[in-house]
């Protein structure tokens, strides 16, 4: 099914629309994760990579608008789509600039909104199978080629494969064990402990000459992040 594996974190106080919107995006083949209110929804973010979240506004604690600022203030660029009863120009205007990709009011059509939804991750480049979008880099998977910014950054094949790896389980802690499993696979017969450390450094300074961005935080101890 096309939508496999993308998930859609929806952050909804209603619990029965909440579970009619699970059951419309479920039912088109995504993977979903409801949230009532936004509190722990920054701790699903640290820990996992959805493709999208569905948001509405008048939520418990804080106002919509407010945490997508919040996270947009923090450095998550996740698309954004607000799902909400507040339909004046002012609110319009105030959802998109604290950082919506796209807003909708209810009552609403799921039809439209699976529509604005594939739509949306078209543009983004979660639909765009060959193609994986992570902040500034884009990974092309045909051609094993990696951009920042669209500059081509030429990378070995196990770079490229380190660095997939790393994006395929973002902001997750991989240790040494499971990259070494994952990236050198059948020839780690000759794979020695510095081995990560050495490709580790290599493909950091290709993509963060400067070290400004970091990326791929080390974990003490573990192995990395990508942040």
């Amino acid at each position: 099914m096309e939508n496999k594996n993308i998930e859609i974190v929806i952050i909804e106080d209603e619990a029965d629309i909440l579970e009619l919107l699970e059951y419309h995006l479920s039912k088109a083949g995504y993977e979903t994760a409801g949230f009532l209110s936004a509190e722990n929804v920054e701790q699903f973010l640290e820990e996992e990579n959805p493709a999208l979240m569905i948001v509405d506004r008048n939520l418990p604690g804080i106002e919509g608008s407010e945490f997508v600022k919040q996270m947009r203030d923090k450095g998550y660029e996740i698309p954004v789509i607000f799902l909400t009863a507040r339909d004046k120009d002012a609110d319009l205007e105030e959802g998109f600039n604290s950082g919506a990709d796209d807003y909708m009011t209810k009552p609403f059509s799921h039809k439209e909104l699976l529509l604005r939804i594939d739509a949306l991750l078209r543009r983004s480049g979660a639909k765009n199978n060959h193609r994986v979008k992570y902040k500034d880099i884009t990974l092309d998977i045909h051609k094993r080629e990696l951009y920042i910014e669209e500059r081509h950054v030429e990378l070995t094949n196990l770079e490229f494969k380190l660095f997939h790896t790393f994006v395929k389980n973002a902001h997750q802690v991989l240790d040494r064990d499971f990259l070494r499993d994952e990236v050198w696979g059948d020839d780690s017969m000759n794979f020695h402990d510095k081995t990560i450390n050495v490709a580790m450094n290599r493909l950091k300074k290709k993509i963060d000459p400067s070290g400004e961005k970091e990326y791929i935080a080390p974990v003490w101890g573990v192995g990395y992040k990508l942040v």
